[in-house]
């Protein structure tokens, strides 16, 4: 019999279609999760234990497959999944509509100047005149991060008559590889950053890249807060080479009380809810787990199984 951990927020979901020959066991906290973790075959643990996860899952000594829904892995204790020989499947896709959505919400913000439009409202005062004239027509934009999320993005904005270019490892005709990238910067008005989380991309995004990048120009972070320098995404705010930045993801998360990034007029920030916004995702995702027991059991291919040497 194959056993389950998994938390409750998913019962609803799967009670009722998990095969027979498998016995689930819930948890709703981090202590339920560690005390029984250890005769666990399939783990599904959740993103609000970060900073427990590795110490529970060092007891995880059963554990054969650990389901994520989050697409970003960085959390996880991969290192001890992969002396282990664990499977790790992620939530890949499944954020890739909300998070287009977010994208797209952001950028046209900006351009728009909403910001000034609500504050306008909050007051009561009718404004004669837009405060933003910016349009994604015609926009040239560059999209870093090729994956499920990246190609929405790029579906979508193309449906705006925007000009996209993909910057991938593994370049296709038009595309930019991971060493072109940055002496294009200066084609673009949009640079949007939707990379995985790993050693390689943290800290790509300095103040180089934003000197390079077109004056005016603004940059949208989807990815992690650690793949932006953020204080040298201050300076080029504050100096007026960039024309504004939307950041679903800072670092730190929570974004501390006072920090000056909150002041800007031209940066917007939406508290890394941008994967979240979606009433759908908690049945997709326990869909999806079904799925992939399904296979499980029959010994077959998992479905978007994570390489734990690249991080993603």
């Amino acid at each position: 019999m194959t056993c389950l951990l998994v938390n409750e927020r998913y019962r609803p979901f799967l009670e009722g279609q998990l095969p027979a020959g498998t016995q689930t066991l819930w948890y709703d906290d981090l202590e339920s999760f560690r005390s029984q973790i250890a005769e666990a075959e399939v783990v599904w643990p959740d993103t609000a234990y970060p900073g427990g996860i590795r110490g529970a899952m060092e007891e995880a000594r059963a554990m054969r497959w650990c389901s994520v829904m989050s697409s970003g892995v960085d959390w996880l204790p991969l290192d001890l999944l992969a002396e282990r020989e664990v499977m790790l499947t992620n939530g890949a896709g499944l954020h890739a509509h909300s998070v287009t959505e977010f994208a797209v919400m952001g950028m046209l913000s900006l351009a728009k100047k909403w910001r000034a439009i609500v504050h306008a409202q909050d007051r009561g005062q009718w404004l004669g005149d837009p405060p933003g004239m910016g349009e994604l027509l015609d926009a040239e934009v560059l999209v870093i991060g090729a994956g499920e999320i990246g190609q929405r993005i790029r579906t979508v904005l193309e449906a705006f008559d925007a000009r996209v270019t993909m910057a991938r490892r593994s370049p296709r005709e038009g595309d930019l590889g991971s060493d072109e990238w940055r002496g294009a910067l200066g084609r673009f008005d949009w640079v949007i950053v939707i990379v995985p989380s790993t050693d390689e991309t943290r800290g790509m995004f300095g103040a180089d890249e934003m000197a390079a990048m077109k004056p005016g120009a603004a940059l949208v972070n989807l990815a992690r807060g650690t793949v932006i320098d953020q204080d040298a995404l201050l300076g080029a705010i504050d100096s007026g080479h960039l024309g504004g930045a939307f950041l679903d993801v800072t670092d730190p998360e929570p974004l501390p009380v006072g920090h000056p990034l909150w002041s800007r007029d031209n940066v917007e920030i939406s508290m890394h809810l941008s994967g979240r916004a979606q009433a759908s995702l908690f049945r997709r995702g326990a869909q999806r787990f079904l799925d992939n027991l399904a296979a499980f059991e029959r010994g077959d291919p998992l479905a978007h199984r994570v390489d734990l040497s690249r991080g993603y």
